[in-house]
């Protein structure tokens, strides 16, 4: 084929480099270049023909190969993508199975933690109680032995001083001050023992407030779209200590 071309290129320059005849359009060609050179190209074209006829028989050899090429590729890509999706929906159902269980076992290790926390609470509420009551018992007690001890030195007191006519007033008056002292001590231990049992209780209720704040966070995490099944989310790790 490149010999036909070659020789094509060959009469054109011939004919554009050829002498023109006057008062025409005609030219003087050289008659044996010429024939020479379309010999060549007459030699040249059966052959370029035949392997072009070669390929025209073989296209629909080809197409026909690559169509049937192209429908096993495409059952091929078919089945693997059958083969993928089967794949993807057991993983999608392991991973979803697995998610329901470890949300299962947060929600039951969240209620055993608030069960513990309760009980823990409840006894240290008993144990705040059981001391606040045997302390208040104990400076009550000894705010009547204080009391009873006041007044058996004020009596003491006044039946020495009774004896003495000139400082009966006195003694009236210092039994009179021991006996309010003694008052007033049993009514300030008294009040101290409220306000012990009564702070006590406080930290308590502060206790029991904390630990329903994290059951109901625990809870609210666990009711989370991160946490719940398909939610796409890394399941979160509580710390219930606040």
């Amino acid at each position: 084929m490149y010999r036909v071309f070659e020789a094509l290129d060959e009469l054109v320059t011939i004919v554009e480099e050829a002498r023109g005849v006057p008062m025409t359009s005609s030219c003087v060609v050289p008659r044996g270049d010429v024939l020479e050179l379309l010999d060549d190209v007459r030699d040249a074209l059966p052959a370029e023909v035949d392997d072009a006829q070669d390929v025209l028989d073989k296209r629909d050899d080809i197409l026909h190969a690559a169509r049937k090429e192209a429908s096993e590729t495409v059952a091929g890509a078919n089945a693997e993508a059958e083969r993928a999706i089967a794949e993807a929906t057991d993983e999608a159902e392991r991973i979803l199975a697995d998610a329901r269980a470890r949300a299962e076992q947060m929600l039951a290790d969240a209620h055993d933690q608030a069960d513990r926390t309760v009980a823990a609470g409840q006894a240290e509420y008993q144990n705040l109680t059981e001391r606040s009551r045997a302390e208040s018992e104990r400076m009550i007690q000894a705010g009547r032995d204080a009391y009873d001890r006041a007044i058996e030195d004020g009596r003491a007191e006044q039946a020495r001083l009774v004896a003495q006519t000139e400082v009966v007033q006195a003694a009236h008056a210092e039994s009179a001050r021991i006996v309010d002292e003694a008052h007033a001590e049993a009514d300030r231990q008294r009040a101290d023992c409220d306000a012990y049992v009564d702070g006590k209780l406080a930290e308590f209720s502060e206790l029991l407030a904390t630990t329903l704040r994290t059951v109901d966070s625990g809870r609210n995490h666990l009711r989370s779209p991160a946490n719940l099944p398909g939610g796409g989310g890394r399941p979160t790790l509580y710390d219930y200590q606040v």
